[in-house]
């Protein structure tokens, strides 16, 4: 296995848990995604999983839906992405991106494959997991989140209904690095879903 399959798998190791961890009455619960719900974070994942196949014409395997069981719906979208990773011919082909000309594997790797570790944030935060991002995860996105271009920020900028990142949320430059890291992927570090809003989707 080679270090893109590698990180994938650790990612989605952890995803996985945190997605199984679940209580049935807390997909309903807000996530820090405007908008979304704890299911809508995954179905999220699921989806750009499905992103990841769509360059080679293929789509995802018949599972079951994010709505009817979150867990199954990622563990066979996640199978579909192993696939491609662990053939060496199909992940180093190149296939047409947003970002350009990438090879299969690198598709993965600076989309849904990093994509699992702010989601993973935002599943936990959102159900009352453990939201600890890995140190060594956090290392490795503070460089580059610092450049992150303002055309990436705007909503619509790559396609209609498209939102790379949502606007930088301000944090103090003496906090952990974890909540200047959430702030610069435009998440509020310190966001909670309130008792009045879990309760209310509780009961829709």
């Amino acid at each position: 296995m080679n270090e893109i399959a590698a990180r994938y798998r650790v990612r989605a190791d952890d995803f996985a848990a945190k997605v199984a961890a679940v209580r049935p009455y807390q997909w309903s619960n807000p996530s820090p995604c405007d908008e979304w719900s704890a299911r809508d974070v995954v179905r999220h994942i699921v989806d750009m999983h499905g992103a990841m196949l769509s360059p080679l014409g293929r789509s995802l395997s018949a599972a079951p839906t994010v709505e009817e069981d979150p867990l199954a719906a990622f563990v066979s979208a996640r199978a579909d992405v192993e696939a491609l990773l662990a053939d060496p011919a199909i992940a180093a082909s190149e296939v047409n991106t947003p970002a350009g000309r990438l090879t299969v594997e690198q598709h993965v790797d600076q989309v849904v494959s990093a994509d699992l570790v702010p989601h993973g944030w935002d599943l936990a935060r959102a159900t009352g997991q453990d939201d600890t991002i890995d140190p060594t995860e956090i290392e490795a996105m503070w460089p580059a989140l610092q450049q992150i271009p303002e055309k990436m920020r705007i909503p619509g900028a790559f396609g209609p209904g498209i939102v790379v990142f949502s606007p930088e949320v301000e944090v103090p430059d003496d906090a952990p690095l974890q909540h200047r890291v959430l702030g610069l992927l435009g998440r509020d570090p310190h966001w909670r879903p309130s008792d009045v809003e879990v309760s209310r989707r509780h009961e829709e």
